[in-house]
């Protein structure tokens, strides 16, 4: 248990981070899951076109914090950024990373 707490006051410490340079965040849901709740200011990139927006997320030149509804495609996505050399975080589930921001 002790490791998991240690794990998440990591993850909380990295997203207190990304925040402190203007992270963007990006929710990967699909455009349906996201219309019916999402983090305010979050962008909408659904996991499946993320690869065509690169360009245009690189362009925005800030650290992304990614989320979806459990952080399973999140964490797809970020990795994906992060191949692309975008400074990228997996934020996790929507619902929880909205309360630790």
């Amino acid at each position: 248990m002790g490791l998991f707490s240690f794990l998440s006051g990591n993850k909380n410490d990295k997203i207190k981070d990304f925040q402190s340079k203007g992270a963007i965040i990006i929710d990967v849901r699909t455009k349906g899951e996201y219309s019916q709740g999402a983090i305010p200011g979050s962008k909408n990139i659904p996991l499946q076109v993320i690869t065509g927006k690169i360009s245009e997320i690189k362009k925005l030149n800030k650290p992304v914090i990614t989320c979806c509804a459990s952080g399973m495609r999140s964490g797809s996505a970020a990795s994906i950024l992060k191949a692309q050399g975008i400074e990228a975080i997996n934020g996790g589930g929507w619902l929880s990373l909205s309360k630790k921001l």
